[in-house]
């Protein structure tokens, strides 16, 4: 019986040093290579294919000095104020979201995920809530805060996130909704491209509902408060 039970643990153990081994690795090689593709890029090419449509997948990767700098502020403007200062996990936020959600229960969950974490589930993970993918999440951001710095993570984050129906990146989103590159973004197309981020599957800039123009105006005032990025 205990030798059964050895046998396992040294199978347990092996698969959780393979999985660090691999994780770290993985993390090194994204430091200075740009990863390929996205678990949900590829959950999208699935869902384009089970529904019948063509398959869509626009993204055209750029160096950070490539995305106008006003992009860069409206993203920690919209999605995280504490970018620069935090070690991958806003503490302040995440009491709050807990303190809203558990005084409106039964409504739609409010998050405290900073860029660093939304980065680590981009690139490594896939979207749906739960508590491992939570779990492997924090794992995540930690190893990419230690290893790529502020700068890679803005810089990867802004190259794979969902800005549309089968778009992903800055690059692509401004060639698709204002006919230029990111690096020539105005303070307001950025403000307007931040704003459909938690929702690039429902928005699009091109035709903003009275919600998407809320988002950027109140972008466009806290990027005001912020006032610039100095990674």
């Amino acid at each position: 019986m205990w030798q059964s039970v050895k046998k396992i643990l040294k199978v347990i153990l092996y698969i959780f040093l393979a999985f660090i081994t691999t994780s770290t690795f993985c993390s090194l090689l994204y430091k200075f290579v740009n990863p390929p593709i996205t678990p949900l890029m590829v959950i999208r090419l699935a869902e384009q294919n089970f529904s019948g449509q063509a398959l869509k997948l626009k993204k055209n990767w750029v160096p950070i000095d490539s995305i106008a700098p006003l992009l860069q502020l409206a993203v920690v403007a919209s999605e995280d104020n504490r970018f620069l200062e935090h070690h991958g996990f806003d503490l302040d936020a995440i009491d709050k979201a807990k303190e809203f959600n558990k005084a409106h229960k039964g409504m739609k969950i409010r998050g405290a995920s900073t860029i660093s974490q939304q980065t680590a589930k981009n690139v490594f993970l896939w979207p749906q809530r739960s508590w491992l993918r939570k779990g492997l999440e924090v794992y995540f951001t930690c190893l990419i805060e230690v290893i790529w710095g502020k700068k890679r993570i803005m810089e990867v984050y802004l190259n794979v996130v969902e800005t549309g129906k089968g778009i992903f990146g800055a690059e692509e989103a401004s060639v698709t909704y204002f006919n230029k590159h990111a690096i020539s973004l105005s303070r307001s197309e950025s403000a307007m491209l931040a704003a459909l981020l938690p929702n690039p599957q429902r928005w699009d800039p091109r035709f903003p509902t009275p919600y998407l123009r809320s988002r950027q105006e109140w972008i466009l005032w806290n990027m005001e408060n912020i006032g610039k990025l100095e990674y």
